[in-house]
């Protein structure tokens, strides 16, 4: 019986090529979705040798994370506050998406790699400059947060497309069947969960609109609750 020396199936392989393997499964499908299984399979290897090379799931999360991240630059210090925010936000927000995810990830863990720290330097900068003082933390988290969690719901249902009572057509259809539901519901039905149901192009705008949406809105109650209305009493 003839054995086969396994270390030829991975001369040449980088911890580089690993973490590049384990960027384009997330982005053909879910950074949850796929396991160290699945990537041995894509580079050809043994399980064993990713550990050997870079680590186990959580270890390549953070990686493909940070490929993410390494994407995103702040934009111009000489923006205002809201400007800024909404620059960086309708920008991070689609890129994010591209590693689906990954938003939910940084929701977990928290801006904690280094990849962030420019983006997360200058946004406080920016806040702290804007007269937030104490509270510039509060913000940029709030901020973060929305935004994330919003790419983050939509991530998450590419996971369940083919779950029924969670598909938007379904929805659409329960409220059409709602004889007792007010103008007001019917209408909501019409203007978001229809786009949805929808699917393709249609949806994908109704998604980025409504993200832009959240943004909006996060930067127009700070402005409105710490911004104009108490940036001279923070702190």
């Amino acid at each position: 019986m003839t054995t086969t020396n396994p270390e030829r199936f991975h001369v040449g392989l980088t911890p580089q090529r690993v973490v590049d393997a384990a960027t384009e499964l997330t982005r053909e499908t879910h950074l949850m979705s796929w396991s160290i299984r699945d990537l041995a399979g894509r580079l050809g290897v043994a399980a064993s040798v990713i550990y050997h090379h870079v680590g186990g799931k959580d270890l390549l999360c953070r990686r493909v994370v940070e490929r993410m991240l390494e994407r995103i630059e702040p934009p111009g210090s000489d923006l205002p506050w809201q400007e800024w925010f909404r620059a960086l936000l309708y920008t991070a927000g689609p890129r994010a998406a591209e590693y689906p995810g990954a938003a939910k990830w940084m929701l977990m863990h928290g801006p904690t790699l280094p990849a962030a720290l420019p983006v997360l330097e200058a946004g406080m900068a920016v806040l702290h400059g804007a007269g937030f003082s104490t509270r510039s933390g509060m913000a940029y988290a709030a901020l973060l947060n929305n935004a994330m969690l919003t790419v983050s719901m939509g991530d998450d249902r590419l996971q369940h497309e083919g779950d029924g009572p969670r598909d938007h057509a379904s929805m659409m259809a329960e409220f059409e069947q709602m004889p007792t539901s007010s103008a007001g519901v019917r209408a909501m039905g019409q203007e978001v969960i229809r786009p949805f149901a929808e699917g393709g192009e249609i949806a994908m705008k109704m998604r980025w609109d409504y993200y832009r949406f959240v943004v909006d809105i996060t930067i127009a109650g700070l402005d409105a609750t710490i911004g104009r209305a108490g940036v001279s009493t923070a702190g």
